[in-house]
């Protein structure tokens, strides 16, 4: 019996030491993890993670401010420079363009406007061209050198050729051209009124651009057919006189054509920005277009100091520009106002971030396109927005000068061009580093050929009234051989504008 009991208290005595054991290792394993490789993750744990990884910014959709507020880059700790003092823009400039929109803005529209986000860097007062510029400056740059030139639209349609609606070739066509009569526009200007002021032939108003491959309809749009492509849209020009005379031509248009002109109005809203509307009712619905111009030659803001200086400001955008946002149809140039020399040209300054700078013209053009570009990037919803740039009007000076001229220059004719190759490429590298798709109207060649079509000695002089006879016979010192007589050769801009337009009416294409 004593056996027994003995041997039973030595089973419990290991049955207890063994459960301590297994105890303690237990307490031991749970404790001491790293004594055993670590577990690889399964597979699609790591691959939750990769995408978990912070990813690279995304471009911001455009933001649509319809108030005077512009687009500011919180990143950028340089504020737009604070407001010089009054401004003194009058209607002089409309009459005669012998200087641009160069008001002080208010102190409302100094805080208003664009400012580049892009160009933080202050430079050194009077700085040297080489002291200025930003990191994407240079990659704007690289990107605009390495990209093919803005290319022509083409879809293979019409003769069998490639359409390009720039290419092609001028034709006498007296039953469709004029596509209006200026007597039945009463709001055209009297620069570009040219029978008016006694222009005695009208073979001029008389020709059709056709462009080769594209078929015959295009360039045969009349005012009815311009009507139906502008029903509930707006389309909203911006730059200097030559934008202006395109807008006033477009006005034209529309207004000859609607079945009740009275529905139509055109609003001075201020000297820089016209308003054409056509609110005439068919089919008893309102048509509800809207065609305007905001002058601004530059692009970029001129501003009158309060010592009267003029200020050129390469960094900024006028604060009137703001009002464009969310337009249907977009057109913007520059250029004429840029090659001016002396005394006419039109600053006596650069700035760029509230400091003078000094530069050559052609690097200044090229700073003020960047900043156009930029704001163009930040502003506008290329979802909802055509935007196009029409290219340089070419002038007819020199070697080929307009004045007594009454016919197109043949195609095989030389043409002397007057405008630098090196700002056309500037313009071109600029379209091509922009986010937005922009589409070239690239109208310089057809234009050059139109010798025949500027008012020459049948214009205006400074005091607004058409050249007297005296001042006609000083054609050297008179003639305008710049802007164009209307009807004439923008009412053709506008057909190919709007020939874009019905093209190619889903996507920025490149003109």
């Amino acid at each position: 019996m004593d056996s027994l009991a003995t041997s039973t208290a030595r089973r419990w005595a290991l049955c207890s030491l063994l459960c301590l054991c297994l105890f303690s290792a237990g307490l031991l394993l749970g404790s001491r993890p790293f004594f055993f490789p670590a577990l690889l993750p399964p597979p699609w744990e790591h691959f939750s993670r990769l995408q978990q990884q912070p990813a690279p910014r995304p471009h911001l959709p455009p933001h649509h401010h319809h108030h005077a507020a512009a687009y500011h880059d919180h990143d950028d700790s340089t504020a737009p420079a604070p407001d010089a003092g009054p401004g003194d823009l009058g209607s002089e400039e409309e009459k005669r363009d012998e200087e641009p929109a160069a008001s002080a803005p208010s102190p409302l529209r100094a805080a208003a406007a664009y400012h580049d986000p892009d160009d933080s860097t202050a430079p050194a007062p009077d700085a040297g061209s080489g002291d200025v510029g930003s990191e994407e400056e240079e990659q704007d740059e690289e990107l605009a050198a390495s990209a093919p030139a803005p290319a022509p639209a083409s879809d293979g349609d019409g003769e069998g050729r490639e359409c390009d609606l720039f290419d092609g070739s001028w034709v006498r066509d007296p039953a469709r051209y004029p596509l209006y009569e200026a007597a039945e526009c009463p709001f055209l200007s009297d620069q570009v009124t040219c029978r008016r002021n006694g222009r005695p032939n009208s073979g001029y108003e008389q020709w059709r651009w056709q462009p080769r491959g594209c078929g015959g309809a295009v360039g045969r749009l009349d005012g009815h057919g311009a009507l139906e492509q502008c029903r509930n849209r707006r389309l909203v020009f911006v730059g200097d006189s030559l934008n202006r005379n395109m807008w006033e031509s477009l006005a034209c248009i529309l207004y000859t054509a609607l079945p009740d002109r009275s529905r139509a109005r055109v609003h001075h809203a201020s000297s820089e920005h016209k308003i054409f509307r056509a609110m005439g009712k068919l089919m008893l619905q309102d048509y509800n277009c809207s065609v305007e111009f905001f002058w601004s030659p530059f692009l970029v803001q001129l501003e009158t100091k309060p010592d009267r200086t003029k200020v050129l400001k390469l960094d900024q955008l006028p604060a009137m520009l703001q009002q464009v946002i969310g337009a249907d149809v977009l057109v913007f140039n520059t250029g004429h106002w840029w090659t001016h020399t002396g005394k006419l040209r039109a600053w006596d300054h650069l700035e760029r971030n509230g400091m003078l700078v000094k530069m050559e013209g052609e690097e200044a053009f090229s700073r003020a396109l960047r900043t156009w570009a930029r704001w163009v990037d930040h502003n506008v919803d290329q979802t909802r927005t055509r935007v196009f740039f029409r290219s340089v009007s070419p002038e007819h000076k020199g070697a080929n000068w307009c004045y007594n001229q009454t016919s197109p220059i043949a195609a095989d004719e030389a043409i002397v061009p007057w405008f630098p190759k090196s700002m056309v490429s500037i313009v071109e590298g600029s379209i091509r580093s922009m986010r937005t798709p922009a589409a070239y109207l690239n109208i310089t060649r057809l234009s050059e050929l139109r010798i025949d079509a500027h008012p020459s000695v049948y214009s205006i002089n400074r005091d607004g009234k058409p050249l007297t006879l005296e001042q006609r016979k000083q054609p050297v010192a008179y003639a305008d051989c710049s802007h164009w007589c209307l009807p004439g050769l923008p009412d053709t801009w506008n057909v190919l504008l709007l020939a874009s337009l019905t093209r190619y009416p889903s996507s920025n294409v490149q003109l």
